[in-house]
């Protein structure tokens, strides 16, 4: 059997704090570590010279445009996925499960070639613009315009979030290294910025469609089967009753009015492409071209099964559950609780405020959580999220929606917010951390295990019963906190294996060390 050794977790800087660092990486140094001069390596804090303060001000000002591009693409697409369980019952739900597919698909094969081909900065514009096509297929919704621009955002969504990912990830590294400051702290200050700016889209889109929607009410002719099935009135009868839910509450909004929201919406997506190509500095300028990853010469093929290989790791496959409960949580809020719930408690036009006081408590959380998780660590915030969406899905269960029930909708929305803040820049910055180096294969697999997530909550959308989807939930939770736990329990542990040459053993290597001793 190879040589191994083990990296402690305390030398793991994934797994550092500011006080700590120091020692760490002198330990580090005297056990002769060459990982210690990884990206996440803190160096000291140092008087900066005028160009370095010139470089720092571009990074954080092309942190900040990218967030605010990825905020105008949000404010679209997230207020117009929440309505489509509501107004495009059939059609919606199908392409939201077709868009996700789609995503999977993408996953695999299409984020390291296209980084490779055009760079991060080309990959996020390019990508944006698939956005657009999805918002203009709104104008006449059926399944032959909304599924064919789902497989089209699909197919686009994973490039652009694994360029983002890398994009925030390389810059975050080169800013630590000018500012001298632990590169994890920054890079998860650097998610927690971007994700105030993501999560306000729930306000500005939701504010927009809310607005718009007030405006105008359908008659009760234009209810159809459909909308009484998304309240469980045919499935579930505790979630809505004819006595709890009143029937012009599930009527589609006036055509012409959702013409103007899909109209305000399009323009959004338009803009953030151009924001990007126009105010973001190439990533090359911040090291591309020298960092590991698709800059390494590597053909389309082999970095694809890179991606693929890089499922081998131990970490990758112990956050997986984890990776996909982010994408069963969003879409249970985003299609059951606003569809079975808000729609028919409160009325389609309230859907949108509602996702407004989530939006609220998810963008403060997401930048209050970095500087939380530096004073506290890690594990007691994934806790806090845990037990957040499993105190709801009991409460859930058993609550029967009703409009004097207007507080409860709120409440609830809010503190899902406050989880999903959590999930959103930590699961993010976790896998930035845990795995240095490989940027872009871990990310690609972050995508594609979300989505498939998100496929396993939408396609259940219009058929189970609310109990089965909320059973669903607390199990995709459970599951995925294990897993995060496992990393932690094996980094106090004294951290993974490696072999001599300080290479992560994979879980195949692991197997057959164990049972067959290293034997061929």
């Amino acid at each position: 059997m190879a040589d191994v050794d083990k990296t402690p977790g305390e030398t793991n800087p994934a797994f550092l704090n500011d006080d700590n660092n120091t020692t760490a990486i002198a330990k580090a140094t005297e056990a002769g570590d060459s990982s210690s001069a990884s990206p996440t390596t803190a160096v000291q804090k140092k008087e900066l010279t005028e160009e370095e303060k010139i470089e720092k001000f571009r990074i954080l000002k092309n942190v900040v445009i990218i967030s605010i591009a990825f905020m105008f693409l949000f404010t679209s697409f997230n207020s117009m996925a929440n309505l489509q369980s509501s107004i495009n019952k059939v059609e919606g739900t199908a392409a939201l499960s077709t868009l996700y597919a789609a995503l999977v698909v993408s996953c695999a094969f299409l984020p390291t070639w296209m980084i490779k081909k055009f760079k991060a900065k080309w990959t996020l514009c390019f990508s944006m613009l698939c956005y657009s096509t999805y918002i203009a297929a709104q104008f006449y919704p059926t399944v032959w315009t909304l599924v064919p621009t789902s497989i089209i955002l699909g197919l686009g969504a994973a490039p652009m979030w694994s360029a983002k990912c890398t994009y925030l990830t390389q810059v975050g590294g080169k800013y630590a290294e000018i500012v001298g400051e632990n590169a994890e702290v920054v890079i998860v200050r650097f998610f927690g910025i971007f994700f105030l700016f993501f999560q306000s889209t729930q306000v500005w889109g939701n504010l927009i469609s809310s607005s718009v929607l007030s405006q105008g009410v359908a008659n009760e002719e234009e209810i159809d089967e459909l909308a009484l099935l998304s309240c469980g009135v045919n499935f579930c009868p505790h979630i809505a009753s004819s006595e709890t839910t009143n029937i012009t509450n599930l009527a589609k909004p006036p055509i012409s009015k959702i013409y103007t929201m899909a109209s305000i919406y399009l323009v959004c997506a338009i803009i953030s492409s151009v924001i990007i190509a126009a105010l973001v500095d190439p990533l090359t300028r911040f090291g591309e071209n020298e960092r590991m990853g698709s800059s390494t010469g590597k053909s389309g093929w082999e970095l694809l099964v890179a991606t693929f290989n890089h499922m081998r790791h131990p970490y990758q496959l112990l956050i997986i559950p984890l990776t996909m409960w982010s994408g069963v949580e969003q879409a249970f809020l985003g299609a059951d609780y606003t569809a079975a719930y808000v729609s028919c408690g409160l009325g389609v036009h309230m859907v949108g405020y509602v996702m407004i006081c989530y939006g609220v408590c998810d963008a403060i959380c997401s930048i209050t959580f970095s500087p939380l998780v530096k004073m506290v660590g890690r594990v007691p915030i994934f806790t806090m999220g845990a037990i957040i969406n499993l105190g709801i899905a009991i409460a859930l269960r058993s609550w029967t929606p009703h409009p004097d029930d207007v507080v409860l909708f709120f409440v609830m929305a809010g503190l899902w917010g406050v989880s999903d803040a959590v999930w959103q820049t930590q699961i993010n910055a976790f896998y930035g951390v845990i795995f240095p180096g490989e940027s872009e294969a871990a990310f690609s697999n972050y995508r594609l295990w979300e989505s498939l997530g998100y496929i396993f909550s939408y396609v259940g959308s219009a058929t189970y019963c609310m109990d089965v989807k909320i059973t669903n939930v607390v199990v995709s939770l459970v599951f995925g906190i294990i897993g995060y736990y496992a990393i932690e329990v094996l980094e106090r542990r004294g951290g993974l294996k490696k072999d001599d040459k300080n290479n992560v053993l994979t879980i195949d290597r692991l197997i057959k060390d164990k049972f067959f001793g290293g034997k061929n």
